[in-house]
């Protein structure tokens, strides 16, 4: 090859490398990488990210810095992000209701599919059906035969309209065939007070939240809403294994950063978030908090937060769930 010709290569693919991001200077980022949270601090997102950023900082020798950004269900955070630099210094863990809900109740200043790209799932936390031990049923099989005898009669609690709790809730009455009334809370503190109390007769709450409650006999679990019995409650059944094949309603988070940011980027943060999922004491410190770690693909995350989408926008057109 004659020297101006590579000389010529040599120019192009100095221009190029800028372009496609892929400057070995870029990653690590030179400033300390922002992952954004959606929720206020000591909740299941935020210690998970926690958990995370940690080893993360320390895989990539950067400062990993969580960023709680709470309000309008996550949407707040999901917007910023959407909007945020493109240099791979701005992460977002992105959750269920801002990324496949919310499309479908309400306009949005940014496009989940559009302005937000997959990197991989994080982890998955299934909800599990408790209701007062006053509704006297110690079953799924008994509670839909209760809801059935009295429909329209029977609550359940949730953290709000469109909220992960609130569309299981619906999802099991299209599939059940019952109809159960949904009461909206603002959070789980308030919907696990009137549980409890008995102002409610059902709530599909978190396990980490219902656990000490089920534990001292305040509170009767009938089943858990995931594909997969969770770990810390085997002995509870899935609704998916109770009559119900398939049918999966949890609340996960997932990782995402701004829609532009370079595919090289996207692709390596991908490589290290999934080797942080998959170290073994980060495993365990999650486990522990009910966090299920669920790393893998870009692709994959990006088929699954297409299914949800489908999944949530039927189930919203056919009960007409509306915004607060």
């Amino acid at each position: 090859m004659k020297k101006r010709n590579l000389l010529q290569i040599c120019a192009a693919l100095a221009w190029l490398l800028p372009v496609l991001g892929v400057h070995a200077q870029d990653f690590p980022p030179k400033k300390p990488v922002a992952l954004v949270v959606g929720f206020a601090a000591g909740g299941a997102a935020d210690t998970a990210a926690r958990i995370i950023a940690k080893k993360l900082a320390e895989n990539v020798g950067q400062s990993v810095v969580v960023d709680n950004r709470a309000g309008a269900g996550g949407n707040i955070a999901h917007q910023y992000v959407a909007n945020a630099a493109s240099d791979g210094s701005v992460l977002l863990f992105g959750s269920v209701g801002p990324l496949t809900i919310a499309p479908h109740m309400m306009k949005l200043p940014y496009d989940p599919v559009r302005d937000l790209a997959p990197l991989t799932m994080g982890v998955n936390v299934p909800n599990v059906l408790v209701v007062h031990p006053g509704v006297n049923v110690k079953t799924l099989a008994e509670f839909i035969a209760l809801a059935k005898k009295k429909p329209g009669t029977l609550d359940f609690a949730s953290t709000g309209a469109g909220s992960a709790s609130h569309l299981a809730g619906e999802l099991f009455n299209i599939q059940a065939g019952i109809d159960t009334v949904h009461i909206p809370y603002k959070g789980g503190a308030p919907a696990m007070q009137d549980l409890l109390g008995g102002r409610v007769a059902a709530y599909y709450s978190t396990p980490s939240t219902a656990g000490p409650f089920i534990e001292s006999g305040k509170l009767i679990p009938l089943a858990t809403t995931g594909l997969t019995r969770p770990a810390f409650m085997p002995n509870v059944p899935t609704i998916a294994e109770s009559g119900f094949p398939g049918f999966n309603a949890t609340n996960w988070y997932a990782f995402v950063a701004p829609g532009k940011t370079p595919t090289p980027l996207l692709d390596r943060w991908n490589l290290e978030l999934v080797k942080v999922l998959n170290t073994p004491d980060v495993r365990d410190q999650l486990l522990k908090h009910g966090l299920t770690p669920m790393p893998g693909t870009r692709d994959e995350l990006a088929r699954y937060m297409a299914s949800e989408t489908a999944t949530w926008g039927r189930v919203i057109r056919e009960r007409k769930i509306t915004a607060d």
